[in-house]
């Protein structure tokens, strides 16, 4: 029984894969945009300007979810793990975006980055020149491979159908109330502490899958380690650190510096010792995100085999 379990699993996560890298986000009725639209008309009545209320808020929509998961998931159906894999990622649509980014710094088309540059980031555009569209553009796609990719295989296979839906989930209330602002400092704090606590191994291997992928976009894999373990610490997020470090490292360039959001200016530490990113090196760091992000889906496949194959044992009768 097991076997199959872990035979249905791995299937259905292999296809949510497949069907990312081929498709993409459906462009209309996301189902995490139907989420996000229910999460805010749920915070008409649950706001209030405390963490209790926000705990309330989180606690309500996650537990939701898990409660769909567990009845949707049960008996791990290859179509319903494709399907939760799948509306889960988002690894496709990113390098997509950073293609373009790409395309459009190429062609010196700042006006473009700038209109562009809120499907990667919640920084000001407006705020930046070339050289600063280039840095987000590079911070970005190494924080959200791990978020929007990395991190939902790997709880895809720990966790299956509800592991993966509330993960995308907790995802989703950290980008909507997990930030600083004046509304949210209080409201959002368990959404972006939720968040943390589940990103914490995922940002982890990130980290491991840049560092051994550094040879793609001719880096190395010691400067990317280096920069991680030298780094990442500073950075004011405990997983966002991890991801940008190791990524600056394996790219041989510098983040970090100044960052201007709607709400206020974060002064970021630098990560990596390297040059200041040029143009070519957004091309490269979606290069270096497709390859951690097809890793993570074999690490994914592993692990899910490992963790059927455990429940097995502990479910077989003892003679």
């Amino acid at each position: 029984m097991f076997a199959r379990r872990s035979h249905r699993r791995v299937a259905g996560i292999a296809l949510g894969f497949l069907a990312d890298l081929l498709l993409g986000d459906p462009r209309r009725g996301h189902p995490v945009a139907g989420f996000g639209t229910g999460a805010a008309r749920l915070e008409t009545h649950t706001y209030a300007d405390s963490r209790g209320a926000g705990t309330l808020h989180t606690g309500l929509l996650l537990g939701g979810l898990a409660g769909l998961g567990w009845v949707a998931g049960r008996g791990d159906r290859i179509w319903v793990t494709a399907a939760a894999t799948y509306v889960a990622l988002g690894g496709t649509s990113l390098n997509r975006v950073g293609h373009q980014m790409s395309t459009l710094l190429t062609a010196d088309d700042v006006a473009g980055a700038r209109r562009l540059l809120p499907s990667l980031c919640g920084r000001d555009p407006a705020a930046l020149d070339t050289s600063g569209l280039t840095r987000a553009t590079v911070e970005s796609l190494a924080e959200n491979t791990s978020d929007a990719q990395v991190a939902p295989l790997l709880w895809a296979a720990i966790g299956g159908v509800p592991g993966v839906l509330v993960y995308r989930g907790a995802n989703t209330l950290d980008a909507m109330i997990g930030h600083r602002s004046p509304r949210y400092h209080h409201f959002g704090w368990a959404a972006a502490r939720f968040d943390d606590l589940l990103n914490y191994v995922p940002a982890r291997l990130t980290g491991v899958l840049a560092v051994l992928c550094a040879p793609v976009v001719g880096g190395s894999p010691a400067a990317a380690l280096r920069a991680w373990r030298r780094d990442a610490a500073r950075h004011p997020s405990p997983n966002a650190g991890v991801a940008e470090a190791s990524f600056a490292g394996a790219l041989g360039v510098r983040l970090g510096g100044p960052t201007q959001y709607a709400h206020q200016l974060e002064i970021r530490p630098t990560l990596g010792d390297g040059r200041i990113p040029e143009v070519a090196d957004v091309a490269r760091a979606v290069r270096l995100s497709r390859a951690v992000q097809t890793a993570a889906a074999a690490v994914a496949v592993l692990l899910a085999v490992s963790v059927a194959s455990r429940s097995g044992r502990r479910s077989s009768p003892r003679w």
